[in-house]
């Protein structure tokens, strides 16, 4: 019993790594739907095993390792490869210079930024009631996301086919996952009204946004994230 225990958040964690294995061999692929449903397992089975670790106080420092390198998968490598899809179409291209590489590999430095940001956290003992830049699974909802609904509907449209402005977008999402920004934790410091204002406005804002705007919101509900962290900058701490 001690080593199911001693393990079961782990075989989460692990289950994340595999779900998040399948979603980027089916990107590669091309089946984007599957992507879409590995995304939505990896970011379930990554709250639970936390959960889990807590409930019956597993938490060690194997699982805390694992779970970045499960993370690092699930929501480093994936979004770059989202990245390096969308930018596939450009070839060699940009301001009308030819590179002697295709821009596509620019994507790339999504997983690079999500590598660092892991590490990041890891060493730093402040994260425990804000995040500080945006965590790797909010970046990676926000880019498949916004990719998603252009290839299902072409919204966004004035993003993907335009490469300055993806080049601009791979930057922004890069910078900001390592970026000194404080952002809401749904960790609660205290019951008091007063200081879950942020919480709150970001749930409210949140249900609203995807009442209104549906499966279009999920990107969206991100960029509220961000925008409700700056907002409320002075009360994360």
């Amino acid at each position: 019993m001690n080593f199911i225990k001693n393990n079961l958040a782990n075989a989460f964690t692990l289950a994340n790594l595999f779900s998040g294995s399948i979603g980027v061999i089916q990107l590669l692929a091309g089946n984007y739907q599957i992507t879409a449903i590995c995304i939505i397992v990896s970011l379930i089975l990554d709250f639970f095993d936390g959960f889990i670790a807590r409930a019956l106080k597993s938490n060690s420092n194997l699982g805390a390792q694992l779970d970045s390198l499960a993370d690092m998968v699930s929501f480093g490598l994936l979004p770059g490869i989202v990245m390096y899809k969308a930018l596939e179409p450009f070839g060699t291209e940009i301001f009308g210079i030819e590179l002697p590489f295709e821009i596509k590999y620019f994507g790339l430095f999504i997983t690079l930024f999500s590598c660092l940001r892991l590490a990041i956290f890891n060493l730093d003992e402040e994260q425990t009631y804000y995040f500080k830049g945006l965590n790797t699974p909010s970046n990676t909802i926000l880019i498949f996301g916004l990719y998603y609904a252009f290839l299902e509907n072409g919204s966004f449209q004035f993003i993907f086919e335009n490469p300055l402005l993806m080049v601009i977008f791979t930057i922004i999402s890069s910078w900001i996952l390592v970026s000194p920004i404080k952002m809401i934790s749904m960790k609660f410091k205290s019951m008091k009204l007063e200081d879950n204002y942020p919480k709150i406005a970001l749930l409210i804002g949140a249900v609203l946004i995807l009442i209104i705007f549906k499966t279009v919101g999920i990107p969206l509900v991100i960029l509220y994230y961000i925008l409700i962290s700056l907002i409320f900058q002075k009360q994360l701490k």
